[in-house]
């Protein structure tokens, strides 16, 4: 049993990144028109602002693991508190480093990707969506 929840649990986190770079994606096509390569550049940067953390998250609990563990609040805890870190950190360092040409596209972007978790119940394999 535990076995198939693993198996759903990976399905999940796999549709959902998928799902995310499909928005970053779609998010970039959609701004070429209006601002060409530098609000593509501040639509991907916004994007990686989102799902880096997220993939930090997911390796730090340990998802994709073929060992069994119990995940604990502890567990728990401190990979969210790594994730907010990390995403404090990418947000000074794109402010830094590679000024966005176009803070409303960057933004749009990483709340767009960040919001696909509303997605979830569309995602998760095997489960009724009422």
């Amino acid at each position: 049993m535990q076995r198939i929840e693993t198996q759903r649990r990976r399905a999940y986190v796999v549709r959902l990144i998928c799902a995310q770079l499909v928005v970053m994606l779609v998010g970039a096509m959609l701004v070429y028109p209006f601002a060409q390569m530098p609000g593509v550049v501040s639509v991907i940067t916004g994007a990686l602002v989102a799902l880096l953390p997220h993939a930090f998250f997911i390796q730090r609990l340990g998802i994709f693991r073929n060992t069994r563990r119990i995940s604990g609040a502890m567990d728990l805890f401190r990979a969210e508190a790594g994730k907010f870190g990390l995403t404090v950190a990418l947000f000074a360092l794109v402010f830094v480093v590679v000024p966005p040409s176009n803070p409303a596209f960057f933004f749009s972007a990483y709340v767009a990707v960040v919001l696909t978790h509303w997605l979830a119940p569309w995602l998760m394999p095997g489960k009724s969506h009422n």
